[in-house]
């Protein structure tokens, strides 16, 4: 199964719950929620308040957190108690990183960790069993609209081995998720070698048509 998940830092923040019920309504499986902060990342967005009132426009379709923030500790239970339904950090913004997982999942929400490009995939294997998805990102954390970084290719290919391998030993499932300049041009690519989630930003928001543009990613998808 593959998931789109559009990602509202490219919406139109003036009328957010319109376009959040509208890229749904399209297709969407996730809605991505980028948080920075102006200190782990040179940028400021959004806070647990703005998840809370987009909470009941989204219906059953997950909220996706992705933290850029430093330290991550209190924001986890802010966006939990706001709503989140799956929250993920980057490694290097925890003292802890195993506590911080634990703090997710104890709420009952699935819990991941971020990968900047320049971040070694075997930072994850003592935490394997604590993770529910890795998100790989594909641009510098920070700003949207930037082009895919092509070596974060090898990365999904290492990730999609690991998990794997977890997967003969566990009987579970983590999925792959890719963040930054996906588009209907290298979707494709990234599937075969193994995501399964794919956050879009222009990509959706920056097209007219929403359920055109969802539409043409999933048909450079392989058949599920």
């Amino acid at each position: 199964m593959y998931r789109i998940a559009p990602s509202i830092l490219s919406a139109d923040f003036a009328r957010l719950g319109e376009e959040v019920r509208a890229v749904i309504d399209a297709g969407a499986d996730w809605i991505h929620f980028d948080v920075m902060d102006n200190h782990y990342v040179p940028n400021l967005t959004f806070g647990p308040m703005v998840c809370r009132a987009l909470k009941p426009h989204v219906g059953d379709t997950p909220i996706d957190v992705h933290l850029m923030v430093e330290p991550v500790d209190e924001m986890i239970t802010a966006f939990a108690d706001a709503g989140a339904d799956i929250i993920t950090f980057h490694p290097e913004a925890s003292r802890h990183v195993d506590r911080s997982l634990s703090l997710i999942r104890e709420r009952g929400i699935k819990a991941g960790l971020v990968l900047n490009p320049a971040t070694p995939v075997y930072l994850l294997e003592n935490v394997l069993d604590k993770i529910d998805v890795i998100l790989l990102m594909s641009v510098n954390p920070g700003f949207g609209g930037q082009k895919f970084i092509p070596s974060v290719l090898n990365k999904v290919r290492q990730c999609k081995f690991l998990c794997d391998m977890y997967a003969e030993e566990s009987g579970r499932r983590i999925m792959i998720e890719v963040d930054g300049g996906v588009n209907a041009e290298n979707i494709g690519d990234i599937a075969v070698l193994g995501a399964d989630t794919f956050v879009a930003g222009s990509a959706v928001f920056g097209q007219k048509d929403y359920a055109a543009a969802i539409a043409a990613l999933r048909a450079q998808l392989p058949q599920e």
